[in-house]
């Protein structure tokens, strides 16, 4: 089914009910399925003594990926002696993630009651009843924040002028920062201008982050925690929570489902959007690199082409014919081929010091009006694929806007858009150089030795190997010095790939009894013989986890000391009498 349509459907009150009832019927499942194993291992052992209390902000309870998760880490963690406790949304926002434009095109409904006829009836106690089953604490936002705060919020969000929400801030927490990464998210847009009810969209989640910042205020003054651990670490409400708790000097972790099928990627202090850049080199440069990681890092970035070893991928069948490619593109096979890698628009927008532009729209265009006048150079300018084929297809595109900015573009400039099956791989391969903004594929295409021009916030900047830009004077000088004709030396190429090497398999954390399932992006079915297989030492990809939760600990998998390639580790194997949720 096309991407778009399938969308569309969400605005079906039907579709919408039917929605709910499958989350919460999963959920629920997921409660069954831990109290069927809770049964069968009666004689578990949970350390007991002087424990770290452990905030688990899960928040969001219909975002079935947290739901299991932060479960199986609510587990781990009593059976280290730690005591979690849950943090949940009840029905209190009048705007989160789990929301957006395709769910609520006429916005009329979701401004005057948020979702709480909706989404909210099926989030919170279909998850508050999984974590009841394990005997974990749960603490709902409503109990935290007086009528009179929510009266007081409710005319802030509503009297303060709009140009001042993005940068306003709550006890030097980022609200409007994260406010904004909500709503630009809930349009799957990267500008509120064209949106009708945009400022309104806006004043809602920025409502809900300051009612977020007051719940965890009341929280925190109640209770003191050691640690809290959330997924994402930014949009509302977790930005807000994750900074809340750094602000009080408590140990944070961040975590999202990563690449590889069956792996986890948790950071420090803050979202890994932002941890990865300015990550300390020292954590893999001195990796002892041989032949066998070197073979195992290529052929794993060889199956990315198709994406057959991960969660997900956004183009199963390309084509990847060169002279296809070029001959339908119309390029010139004597002029170089500079290529351009963008992203989606409205994802993750957040600020970040080092950019050369003061966005992605505007680095494309300005881009392309440089290479106007560059007439010995080709600029082949892919599209996002999940532009289209995203979780959350974005309501503006690259193509759009070039569009609008260019009544007719250069003729030495060529776009692929973000529906078509042409391989990226492919085309950028054989690229003299790349310019991209924040794309991951920075890593891959310097791991092959293609040089990578960097102008925004991509995780290879400063590491070393790629060619990074921190004001457009310094962006346009290095295109100038276009085409470079060559790829990085065997040294620049090694460090490269020892980057990519920790990124796809350290940072990249494997949980054996996590198992690709259904339910969308990310889903995933959990498989345990019983409790104690969660015990220390049972799992190393979970004893990772846990010591950098507890003790802070880098969250780095040591794949190189294991297994050729590290895609292998100690670990107890999963016998044919486990229990696997339905």
């Amino acid at each position: 089914m096309n991407h778009r349509l399938k969308q569309s459907f969400k605005r079906l009150h039907a579709v919408k009910r039917l929605t709910g009832w499958s989350r919460a019927r999963k959920t629920r499942a997921l409660g069954l399925w831990w109290q069927a194993l809770l049964n069968l291992d009666e004689t578990t052992q949970v350390c007991t003594g002087e424990s770290q209390r452990v905030l688990l902000a899960t928040s969001l309870g219909a975002y079935q990926p947290a739901s299991r998760l932060d479960s199986l880490l609510a587990m781990a963690l009593k059976l280290r002696g730690a005591e979690p406790h849950v943090f949940l949304c009840d029905s209190f926002l009048p705007a989160c993630q789990l929301v957006d434009a395709y769910f609520y095109p006429n916005q009329d409904k979701f401004l005057r009651h948020g979702s709480r006829h909706d989404v909210c009836r099926t989030c919170t106690e279909p998850t508050a009843s999984v974590f009841e089953a394990l005997d974990v604490p749960v603490h709902r936002f409503s109990s935290y924040v007086t009528d009179l705060r929510r009266h007081e919020i409710g005319e802030l969000a509503a009297g303060l002028p709009a140009g001042d929400i993005s940068g306003y801030r709550f006890s030097n927490i980022a609200v409007g920062e994260h406010a904004l990464a909500g709503a630009l998210r809930f349009f799957a847009s990267g500008s509120l201008d064209r949106e009708p009810r945009g400022e309104e969209v806006l004043r809602s989640y920025f409502r809900a982050a300051l009612l977020t910042a007051e719940a965890t205020r009341g929280l925190l003054d109640e209770m003191e925690f050691d640690n809290v651990v959330l997924h994402h670490g930014l949009y509302v409400p977790q930005g807000i929570i994750c900074e809340q708790f750094r602000a009080r000097g408590a140990r944070v972790a961040t975590w999202h489902p990563a690449y590889r099928r069956g792996c986890f990627t948790f950071s420090e202090d803050d979202t890994y959007h932002k941890t990865f850049i300015d990550e300390s080199t020292a954590k893999w440069e001195e990796i002892p690199w041989a032949p066998e990681f070197d073979s195992s890092l290529m052929e794993y970035l060889e199956s990315r082409r198709c994406g057959s070893r991960d969660w997900i991928s956004f183009n199963r069948q390309p084509i990847e014919s060169l002279e296809e490619i070029s001959s339908s593109l119309g390029l010139d096979p004597n002029k170089p081929w500079i290529g351009m890698l963008t992203n989606v628009l409205w994802d993750a927008q957040l600020h970040y010091a080092a950019n050369a532009f003061p966005s992605l729209l505007d680095w494309t265009v300005r881009t392309v009006e440089y290479f106007a006048r560059r007439q010995d150079l080709q600029l082949i300018i892919r599209a996002h694929p999940a532009e289209v084929s995203g979780q959350l297809p974005a309501r503006q595109t690259i193509s759009d806007e070039l569009n609008q900015a260019f009544s007719v573009l250069p003729d030495n400039v060529f776009v692929i858009p973000a529906e078509s099956r042409i391989s990226t791989y492919e085309v950028m391969l054989n690229c003299d150089t790349v310019l991209i903004y924040a794309t991951k594929m920075g890593i891959e295409l310097s791991a092959f030795g293609v040089p990578v021009v960097v102008a925004g916030e991509a995780w290879i900047r400063n590491k070393g190997f790629s060619f990074d830009a921190s004001t457009p004077e310094e962006y346009f000088e290095l295109l100038d010095q276009l085409p470079l004709n060559r790829r990085l030396d065997g040294p620049t190429r090694e460090r490269a790939r020892k980057y990519a090497y920790h990124y796809f398999f350290r940072r990249m954390i494997p949980l054996e009894f996590v198992q690709p399932g259904r339910g969308g992006l990310f889903g995933f079915d959990l498989s345990l013989d019983s409790i104690d297989s969660l015990a220390p030492g049972r799992s190393l990809g979970l004893d990772v986890i846990c010591d950098g939760i507890l003790n802070g600990a880098d969250f780095i998998y040591p794949a190189e000391s294991y297994a050729a390639g590290g895609e292998g580790a100690p670990s107890t194997p999963v016998p044919a009498d486990h229990l696997t949720l339905p």
